[in-house]
Formats: structure tokens, C-alpha cells, sequence
């Protein structure tokens, strides 16, 4: 399981179940950051081979669904969704394969490397992304503020639905990966106090940020650039932390409760 019920800051509006469905028997890299010697190196221990692709798999994991779920398969751009029937929820599973993202290569035995997964939307756009990392990275940070980070970020999404629904940001600016990358780069001592004074510490902290310097959660990726799938847009994110602002402004000190 993947997203917010594999990383437990899933909230009641959250209807869908992540899951995220690899195989190891092929992968994928990304050597740009090797010296040329080490290039060499990684091509002598892993020559080439096409006997089998993301596409073969992902066809392969679609048939399989198919057999199993019948007419609840449908598949999308990204994931293949699996209509909910009785106590069974809704899912989207999605397909991947092993990506690695080396940072040294002395040989096959001893590689710096981060392994995450990818993945190919149907227009062909490639997305890589490291799960493992990010759910890793988010249980430290809760750990870490004495269990106030997950709540946190339950609020901060609770809050970005109560905006969509009362006209204040448009769907789709800021998803739930984002928040949890963005919170994750507050201080830990933001997180302490009661919900409003947790709510005004993180935005502070964040608000005076560079924002060219925030991280993904899984710590490997910017969280804010132009021209990545994987970042946040530049002018989401400012959206989004200018509305949040506002509708905290005129809404939050008048209720006695922040919706977790």
C-alpha cells in the first residue's frame, strides 16, 4: 500500500485505496551523476537486455486484474482502478517497475544508490518516485515530533478540502503528496502546541523558507520545480500557500475546532 493509508495520514474523504504493484525482474537507472570510469563500470556488470519491459508487465498485471475483478478494471493514464464492490474499497493499482538512481558505482557490490520505482503514464511521460523513502522519512519525522507530524498533515489536508469546497483553491493544486513533502520540511519544534499555534508555527517556518531549498519527504527530490512530474509547480505552490493563508485568516480563528 502506498500514499495516505500506506503512510497513516489517510482522512474520511480519502475513498481510495493506493497500491503499488512492482516487479524485480527488470530495472531502470539513472547513472548522469557517474564519472565516465564508473559509467563503464556499470555498463560492464549490467550489459543491456530488452527481453522484457515496463509495457510487457504492465499488460500482464492489467490481463491478470481483469481475470480477477472482471468489469471493475478500468484502466487510467497512470494507475488501473478497480471499482469497489461490497466491503472491497476502491483501489488503484498501479504498475512499476525497480528504478535506480546511482551516486557512485566502485562496482556491483558496492554502489551508492537510492531505489525507487517507474512508471509510464499512457502519453508517455515518465515519472520516477521513491515511496519506500518518503513513508520511511515520514514515520522519522512523526517520531520525531512526538507524534504531531501525521495529525499535522491530516489537518493541513482536512483544510485543502474545506477550501476546494467553499471556492477558495481549485482541484488538483495541491495533492496530498505535496502537503506531506511540504510539511515534512517544517521545523520539528513547529510541531507542539495546541492545532492553532501547531497550524501558525508551520507556516511561519515555511512562509520564511527558501522555497527553492524544500525537499520531497523522500529527501531525493526538489519539492518545487517547473518541468518535473514529480515536483510541485512553482505556481501551485505558490497558490496554494497564499489561499491556505487567506482562508486560515478569515476562518480559523473562529472555529473551536480543526478537523484532523
Amino acid at each position: 500500500m502506498q500514499g495516505s493509508y500506506g503512510n497513516d495520514t489517510n482522512i474520511w474523504a480519502d475513498s481510495d485505496v493506493d497500491i503499488v504493484l512492482a516487479t524485480g525482474s527488470m530495472f531502470y537507472f539513472d547513472i548522469d551523476a557517474l564519472p565516465e570510469v564508473e559509467k563503464g563500470k556499470f555498463h560492464a556488470s549490467f550489459p543491456a537486455a530488452d527481453t522484457y519491459s515496463y509495457a510487457d508487465f504492465k499488460k500482464e498485471v492489467t490481463a491478470w486484474l481483469t481475470s480477477k475483478f472482471g468489469s471493475s478494471v478500468k484502466p487510467g493514464t497512470k494507475a488501473i482502478f478497480i471499482e469497489g464492490n461490497g466491503n472491497r474499497r476502491d483501489s488503484d493499482v498501479l504498475p512499476a517497475a525497480e528504478f535506480r538512481h546511482y551516486f557512485g558505482f566502485k562496482d556491483a557490490a558496492n554502489p551508492s544508490v537510492a531505489k525507487g520505482i517507474v512508471f509510464w503514464k499512457t502519453d508517455g511521460t515518465k515519472i520516477v518516485n521513491f515511496p519506500k523513502q518518503h513513508s520511511a522519512n515520514c514515520t522519522t519525522k512523526h517520531q520525531a515530533t512526538n507524534h504531531r507530524f501525521k495529525p499535522a498533515v491530516r489537518m493541513f489536508k482536512n483544510m485543502r478540502n474545506k477550501m476546494i469546497d467553499d471556492g477558495y483553491l481549485e482541484d488538483g493544486i495541491a495533492p496530498s503528496y505535496y502537503i506531506e513533502g511540504l510539511l515534512s520540511n517544517a521545523a520539528d519544534y513547529c510541531f507542539s502546541g495546541t492545532l492553532q499555534e501547531m497550524f501558525n508555527a508551520c507556516m511561519n517556518h515555511l512562509r520564511q523558507s527558501n522555497r527553492e531549498h524544500l525537499m520531497c519527504a523522500n529527501g531525493i527530490h526538489w519539492l518545487v520545480r517547473d518541468g518535473a512530474q514529480i515536483c510541485w509547480s512553482v505556481a501551485n505552490f505558490n497558490t496554494f500557500m497564499a489561499a491556505v493563508q487567506t482562508f486560515w485568516d478569515e476562518n480559523g480563528g473562529k472555529r473551536k475546532t480543526i478537523w484532523l
